[in-house]
């Protein structure tokens, strides 16, 4: 892919706002994207590929994150985090970014909430650990979104 196919559907766009339907007929129930974790001074944020599920109903994302104790992102929970998922459809460049924090469903005061969520969801397991996914060891957390928007291409060429 050459750089002006890199740009092609991103140049001549502009951010429109859609609703919320939109946006959860983008989402679906699950699919893929970055999270990328806050780094502390100037390092570039730890972004990692990542598997998702989505509940409209609450509009809250879910995760399966490996959470070795020699992970690059540490510890999760509580972590300030912007997530990313983007596609084409219909001939048309769409993306979905979310910012908030990671709550661990396990903690007591949101489990409930979580089982609920995690019941009208789907994580995909995306292997890409190089081992058996039994072998990693993983940790499901959830983003209520503190900022949450949906863009779609809109073409500005005459």
């Amino acid at each position: 892919m050459s750089v002006s196919d890199l740009r092609y559907g991103m140049s001549d766009t502009e951010a429109s706002t859609e609703n919320a339907d939109e946006r959860d007929a983008f989402l679906g129930t699950d699919g893929t994207g970055v999270i990328s974790f806050r780094s502390s001074g100037e390092r570039s944020p730890h972004s990692v590929p990542i598997s998702y599920g989505y509940d409209s109903v609450e509009a809250t994302f879910y995760f399966r994150l490996a959470v070795a104790p020699d992970s690059d992102k540490g510890d999760p929970a509580g972590r300030p985090v912007t997530f990313v998922t983007y596609d084409r459809r219909d001939g048309e460049w769409r993306s979905v970014v979310a910012k908030g924090r990671l709550k661990e469903t396990t903690e007591a005061s949101i489990a409930a909430e979580s089982l609920e969520g995690l019941r009208r969801v789907h994580i995909p397991l995306v292997d890409v650990f190089g081992r058996p996914a039994r072998d990693v060891p993983f940790g499901f957390y959830r983003l209520v979104p503190d900022e949450l928007t949906f863009r779609t291409e809109s073409s500005t060429a005459a």
